[in-house]
């Protein structure tokens, strides 16, 4: 009975974890997403590139035109770097 119990305790924490999560995510604006979709649609990784690209443009309130470079019209965009010390802006 415990067993049972304890599964069935897990489950339901996996299952709420789950539904939370969509629900905590905050939408890009219009403005990012036309921006992000623009910059991106040449990316071999398109879901990573449209990611990092919204999370970018949030914080900075701009994306560089094109498609690849181009950095130099937007300075918060390009000086974001990753915990790696590389470029976290596509």
């Amino acid at each position: 009975m415990k067993l049972l119990f304890a599964t069935l305790l897990v489950c339901s924490l996996l299952l709420s974890s789950s539904l939370l999560e969509p629900a905590m995510a905050q939408p890009l604006s219009p403005f990012c997403v036309g921006k992000c979709d623009a910059r991106c649609k040449k990316a071999a990784v398109w879901d990573r590139c449209i990611k990092y690209c919204g999370l970018c443009c949030e914080q900075c309130k701009c994306v560089p035109s094109g498609t690849y470079g181009n950095k130099h019209e937007c300075p918060c965009y390009r000086d974001k770097k990753s915990k790696k010390g590389t470029p976290k802006c596509p």
